[in-house]
């Protein structure tokens, strides 16, 4: 998955995990988790799975064995960072038993990523501007990070970006190149990656620039490689770029509204997919509450509008498609409920599948194979 990673290879009975990461509070208590059958769309309620604070994003490692999730908070252990934490995967029951919890290095984590290889966690850290890397041990649990870079620079707006912002942190293909997405500094910032060190060292060049104040927030890659795509919070725009995967360099090929030309109120974009084909992708406007569906030019990579679909909920800070590619699951930060829809495999276009369930603050959702 491009957003929110899931375990892609199917179980027996075709069955999957989905886990949700929330934010906590009166409402929600940590992960919840629920059984998706893709024959027929039916997810089946498993609980919370664990218990932990705002869980807001969420990995899973390639064996799909683990599940790692960021706690966005602002200190631990007395310490002006926010943490991240492993879980092991009752291959039965679906319900998660904690590891253990590291420091991520930083304030605020909002976004966590699982290498290729499932040695190394890496984390982006809003809050203070930072990424890191944590080796993953044999036995899931985390170490202490391998690696940590400060990101530092001007930023457009200071009222609105403040600072830098790491929001996202994302692998190549060949698990060679991380961009890290930085909302404050407007730039994909793309880093040499070291599986084996789980080192990170600034590319040459060592980003590529949006449109000053536009705050990049996630990033796709097609899933060819040749193309890759960032959504950009503030100016609810998303940014195509050509992707050389020899040198990890970015080049923007254009930049296209995520809303209706007719929309006039407050809106900010969160989540972006490219559905397993590659032939469309998606992006989510909080405040026009909907998903905007762009269908990619093979050979140009650049984007054309193909609707603007309701989330039936309000805040769809993100959403996920499953691993096959079939379904798209909405959710609804806002209004608490998590909406699916299915994904019209010729135009891309979404329908309500007719299951909605209800989950406190959902921020969050993955997928990995039930065994």
């Amino acid at each position: 998955m491009p957003n929110a990673q899931g375990a892609k290879k199917p179980s027996a009975n075709g069955d999957y995990f989905v886990y949700i990461g929330t934010y906590t509070g009166p409402a929600s208590k940590g992960i919840y988790a629920y059984r998706f059958h893709p024959a027929d769309g039916k997810l089946t309620p498993i609980g919370l799975a664990a218990e932990t604070t705002n869980p807001s994003f969420l990995a899973i490692h390639p064996n799909g064995r683990f599940v790692y999730s960021v706690s966005e908070v602002e200190t631990f252990n007395g310490q002006k960072t926010g943490a991240v934490s492993a879980f092991s995967i009752d291959p039965q029951s679906g319900k998660l038993t904690l590891l253990n919890t590291m420091s991520s290095k930083g304030g605020g984590p909002c976004h966590v990523l699982v290498d290729k290889t499932g040695k190394n966690l890496l984390v982006a850290n809003y809050g203070t501007g930072s990424v890191a890397s944590l080796p993953i041990k044999e036995d899931g649990s985390l170490a202490e990070a391998s690696a940590f870079v400060q990101h530092t620079g001007q930023v457009a707006l200071p009222e609105r970006q403040g600072g830098p912002h790491a929001h996202s942190v994302n692998l190549s293909a060949d698990n060679r190149f991380m961009i890290a997405t930085d909302l404050g500094l407007d730039e994909a910032i793309v880093y040499r990656f070291d599986a084996a060190k789980g080192s990170l060292t600034p590319n040459d060049p060592p980003f590529a620039k949006v449109e000053p104040g536009s705050g990049p927030r996630h990033f796709a890659f097609q899933p060819g490689g040749k193309y890759a795509y960032v959504i950009n919070e503030i100016k609810s725009t998303v940014t195509a770029f050509r992707y050389d995967r020899a040198h990890g360099t970015l080049q923007e090929l254009q930049t296209v509204s995520s809303l209706p030309k007719d929309f006039s109120d407050r809106n900010s974009t969160a989540e972006i997919a490219v559905e397993p084909r590659g032939k469309f992708l998606y992006g989510s406007n909080r405040g026009h509450n909907s998903i905007a569906v762009f269908a990619i030019d093979p050979h140009k990579g650049t984007l054309t509008l193909v609707e603007h679909a309701s989330t039936q909920g309000k805040t769809p800070r993100n959403f996920a498609i499953d691993p096959t590619g079939t379904y798209l699951f909405a959710a609804n930060q806002a209004s608490g409920n998590i909406v699916l829809f299915h994904i019209d495999q010729k135009t891309g276009r979404l329908t309500p599948a007719g299951q909605t369930v209800e989950v406190g603050s959902p921020v969050c959702i993955t997928f990995v194979a039930a065994r």
